[in-house]
This record gives C-alpha cells, sequence and structure tokens, in this order.
C-alpha cells in the first residue's frame, strides 16, 4: 500500500495483469506504428498538419520533427512499462490534442485525410476517427489512474 493509500485509508486503485499488458500493447503499440512514417517523411507529415490549418506556418516543421518521436518515445515507455504512468499521461495530452484538430476539421467542414498513421493515411476526418481517438483515450486513462503491475520488459 502507497503512504498516500495509507493515511487516507483508501487502496489505490489496481486492474488485472492481464488488462494493463493489453492495454500497454494496444495503446503503446498504436503509438508506435503511428511514429513511423511521420519519422521518415517530416516533410509530408508537415503538409499534413497544415491541412488542418490550425498552426502558423513557422510551427509546422518543428511540430513535424518533435511529434512524431514523442509518440514513438511514450508508446515504447508503455509497451516496455518503464514510466507506465507518465508515458499514459503524455499519450492522453497527444490524444485531447488530436481529437480537438479533428473536431475543428470537422466542424469547419474539411475534407482531409487525418495523417494520423503518416502521409499516406487514407482515413478521412470524421467520426469514426473520433471514436477510435476517444478508445485509445480511455486504455490511456485507465493506464494512468490505475496502479498496475510493477514488471516490465
Amino acid at each position: 500500500m502507497t503512504e498516500a493509500a495509507a493515511t487516507t485509508g483508501r487502496r489505490p486503485w489496481t486492474i488485472p495483469d492481464w488488462m494493463d499488458l493489453l492495454l500497454r500493447f494496444l495503446v503503446g503499440g498504436t503509438f508506435v506504428y503511428a511514429s513511423f512514417d511521420k519519422i521518415l517523411d517530416p516533410a509530408g507529415f508537415a503538409q499534413s498538419i497544415a491541412h488542418y490549418r490550425m498552426a502558423p506556418a513557422w510551427l509546422l516543421h518543428p511540430a513535424a520533427m518533435l511529434l512524431p518521436w514523442l509518440e514513438l518515445a511514450a508508446g515504447a515507455a508503455m509497451i516496455l512499462g518503464r514510466a507506465r504512468r507518465g508515458a499514459a499521461w503524455l499519450v492522453i495530452l497527444m490524444l485531447v490534442m488530436f481529437m480537438a484538430a479533428i473536431g475543428t476539421a470537422m466542424a469547419r467542414g474539411l475534407d482531409i485525410s487525418c495523417g494520423c498513421f503518416g502521409t499516406d493515411d487514407a482515413d478521412a476526418v470524421g467520426l469514426s476517427l473520433l471514436l477510435r481517438d476517444l478508445a485509445l483515450l480511455a486504455g490511456a486513462a485507465v493506464l494512468a489512474a490505475a496502479q498496475g503491475i510493477r514488471r516490465s520488459f
């Protein structure tokens, strides 16, 4: 029991080992996979970001260089169980940002591909994309809130 739990009399919330591993691999694996094409083609990813018409031109290339590496680091940390909760919070922040971008693109009627998995991504911005991100957000939130298992690979 953690010190905070001992002083408040509450036990920390835990999830079964199988659920912890499943969520770590699903959410973390999605972020690792999503990072590959973007790392290999930052100029193409910068163009995908530009299609959303939300960021100033000077921010496109720095964002296209940084974001895929953050996705890779957070995803790998989740899979490996290293700093799992911190990685989950980073994923949550990225997903909220992605969902905001998708929502504003939908509200403005933009007919664009999301760029989620690189420049060849054919997924159009829409409700199904928001639901996919919501499912990933739920998984990341469980990992951020739960104590989970302590072992890592």
